[in-house]
């Protein structure tokens, strides 16, 4: 057939004895027409291009054009149709037809063709076996030709899943010949297991309702490759040789690999956002390793002073080591603290104070408030809120739900420019809660406050939030965000109280 150029194409549906109409699968307008369609309706090409299905089929109800446009379109979701159509000729004789409508993708546009016959005549057409036959090869070699351009995979499974035609296209995605495809069990191919029962399941429900199921299964190709494979099938029943399920499929390997590397990416989310985080929290980590490392180099310093001066009083000597011990102490129980969270080893709990965390996180607060021209309220309960938590970790959300709120205040008006830091205690309970008055939490996806994902600043990567998130839920806490009224955020988070108040 390589031989033939697109004039003999043209020529040899021209002789085709069984009827064809192309339409538009947008539109359903009519584009062409066969030679035999003509002959049929009694309508040339020109005549029928503007026909629509009430100029050229029965009146009766069944033929009805929604009818028609429907069946049209069924070939177009899921690649064919087959009706029996009462068409109507020029003339007004009414030609009860079996009719088939195959979606084809053309180089210009996507086309149903409509195959159909006079099944009024079977008796005539019995006698001309010899030439139908001949013509219903070629209108298969040019379906063929059709189906072999499709990207989509088209396979007809019989009720016990077996294979009993494949398309080219079909082929190539199984990597396995059309001859070799046919009589084999399609779901062998699938993966052992959920992809395996997917593929069993929707054959069962499409057996019982006639209806359309999506699905989507892993095929192995082969011991070493493996493939995503998404579609739809159908219960079809065109003819004796032509029953049972339609399955239209195409490759979604790389679509399902950036689903599954995206959940990979959600897994390890708090092991890299805690380097992420790093940068943030080293300008912290710094203040607070100054304080303490500071007063020690002083109390060596003076202990030192004192015994080069000849004052090596016991009590002196023993006090001002004791105290540089102290700050000492305090400064390596901030580094261990960093190093226990970023190796996910099990974090130390002591009973603190949460008033008294406040206070250590307002100095670097009230640096970044001055900086951004926002004014800082402290309300804190006057009773101990004592709580059991790790007391480094706990200031460092206090530091991240500050800042955030005095970067959104940074954007309003001078006068607006307010943040409140609460604390609170109930029976069970010590609360914190962080309030500014900005644009609020409305236009926040719902569900997307805490996952990492979100970030409201241009130059932010959302980890801030997530991280907080997660060390005072593991923690036994909860932290939470709502809408301040008139407008604004309330962020607050809740930590277990001494059990032995």
């Amino acid at each position: 057939m390589s031989d033939l150029a697109p004039s003999d194409y043209e020529q040899l549906v021209e002789s085709l004895r069984y009827c064809v109409l192309v339409h538009d699968a947008a539109t359903k307008d009519i584009l062409w027409a066969n030679r035999a369609a003509s002959e049929l309706l009694e309508f040339t090409v020109e005549e029928l291009k503007p026909l629509k299905a009430p100029d050229m089929s029965s009146p009766a109800k069944r033929y009805r054009r929604s009818v028609g446009r429907r069946w049209l379109q069924d070939a177009v979701d899921n690649g064919a149709a087959v009706i029996e159509w009462a068409y109507r000729a020029k003339s007004g004789r009414e030609v009860l037809t079996e009719a088939i409508a195959v979606r084809v993708e053309l180089s210009a546009r996507t086309v149903v063709m409509v195959q159909f016959r006079d099944i009024e005549q079977e008796t005539s057409m019995r006698r001309d076996l010899t030439r139908t036959e001949a013509d219903l090869t070629r209108t298969e070699a040019r379906l063929a030709a059709f189906l072999r351009n499709m990207a989509e995979g088209i396979l007809v499974l019989d009720d016990d899943s077996r294979i009993t035609y494949a398309s080219e296209a079909a082929s190539q995605l199984l990597k396995v010949p059309v001859a070799s495809l046919v009589g084999e069990r399609f779901t062998e191919f699938c993966r052992a297991g959920q992809s395996r029962d997917s593929v069993r399941r929707a054959l069962e429900l499409t057996t019982a309702d006639g209806g359309s199921q999506s699905l989507r299964y892993e095929v192995e190709l082969t011991a070493e490759e493996r493939r995503w494979h998404a579609g739809s099938c159908q219960h079809i029943g065109i003819e004796n040789d032509l029953s049972g399920h339609l399955l239209l499929f195409h490759d979604v390997t790389e679509h399902v690999r950036t689903e599954q590397e995206h959940e990979r990416d959600s897994q390890y989310l708090n092991y890299l956002a805690r380097y992420n985080a790093m940068g943030d929290m080293a300008m912290a980590i710094a203040h607070e390793l100054a304080q303490p490392l500071a007063a020690a180099t002083n109390f060596i310093a003076g202990t030192q002073s004192r015994l080069g001066d000849g004052q090596n009083s016991h009590d002196e000597v023993s006090w001002g080591l004791g105290e540089a011990r102290k700050q000492i102490d305090r400064a390596n129980q901030i580094v261990r603290s960093l190093r226990e969270y970023v190796t996910q080893l099990e974090e130390s709990q002591q009973i603190v104070d949460l008033n008294d965390i406040v206070d250590e996180c307002a100095y670097f607060i009230n640096i970044r408030a001055r900086q951004k021209g926002v004014r800082v309220e402290y309300v804190c309960v006057h009773d101990t809120v004592a709580v059991v938590c790790e007391r480094v970790l706990t200031g460092q959300v206090i530091l991240n739900l500050c800042f955030n709120a005095i970067d959104e205040m940074a954007e309003w008006p001078v006068a607006d420019r307010i943040v409140t830091v609460r604390t609170d205690v109930t029976e069970t309970e010590g609360v914190v809660s962080v309030e500014d008055h900005g644009k609020g939490l409305s236009h926040i996806p719902d569900g997307r406050i805490f996952d990492g994902v979100f970030t409201s600043k241009s130059t932010g990567h959302g980890i801030g939030l997530a991280l907080s998130h997660r060390i005072i839920t593991r923690q036994g806490g909860t932290l939470t965000a709502r809408e301040n009224d008139p407008h604004g955020a309330v962020f607050t988070f809740t930590l277990p109280a001494d059990p032995n108040l």
